[in-house]
């Protein structure tokens, strides 16, 4: 039987370092919903053209790629333009995991951050949420991508809390430590469900 590992938390919780240490350490392949969701919005692309023409040519940069910062000044702070963007990329992104589930491995990782919200729990066979204190979570994400509180708090508020996505889970890492602490976690975590 595949083993399809959901890896997914809050923006900043450290999804990417347990990523990193899976794909490095146990040679696991890694399929992440964050690159399938910048191609599904690459230069000339469809989904990109919807965007553009919902929000104007100011949503563009120069070479008409994807304008992220005033993107998410609209998103992170409406509702329902961040369901209508995300109702365009989710089902591109879910494609996209449905082929490398059918070509992948026997054990594969789909890093998901909106796994439950997007509805994609369906795809994994085991679901681990990388979990931190608000706290340190909006200190690495202000830090991480240069944003005020108040921006930070916005990108937080815009997922599902993370206590409900730890409800949610088979594993729970928790990444209110050091590094070395979140690794072993997921060492035994692989151990533990094989």
């Amino acid at each position: 039987m595949k083993r399809i590992i959901g890896l997914t938390g809050g923006i900043a919780t450290g999804k990417s370092t347990v990523a990193n240490y899976l794909a490095t350490a146990y040679n696991l392949p890694i399929f992440d919903a964050d690159i399938y969701a910048r191609d599904a919005v690459a230069v000339d692309s469809p989904i990109l053209q919807a965007i553009a023409q919902r929000y104007g040519e100011q949503i563009l940069l120069a070479d008409k790629s994807l304008n992220r910062i005033k993107l998410g000044e609209i998103i992170f702070n409406n509702q329902a333009e961040r369901s209508w963007v995300e109702n365009l990329i989710h089902p591109y992104v879910r494609d996209r995991f449905l082929r490398a589930i059918t070509e992948g491995l026997k054990t594969l990782v789909l890093v998901v951050p909106l796994l439950f919200e997007a509805e994609m729990t369906d795809l994994v066979t085991e679901i681990w949420v990388v979990s931190c204190l608000e706290q340190q979570q909006l200190a690495r994400l202000m830090q991480r991508n240069n944003l005020t509180l108040e921006q930070a708090q916005a990108r937080i508020k815009s997922q599902m809390p993370i206590t409900e996505k730890a409800a949610r889970a088979d594993i729970v890492l928790d990444n209110n430590s050091t590094e070395d602490a979140l690794l072993k976690q997921v060492d035994l975590a692989l151990l533990r469900l094989e």
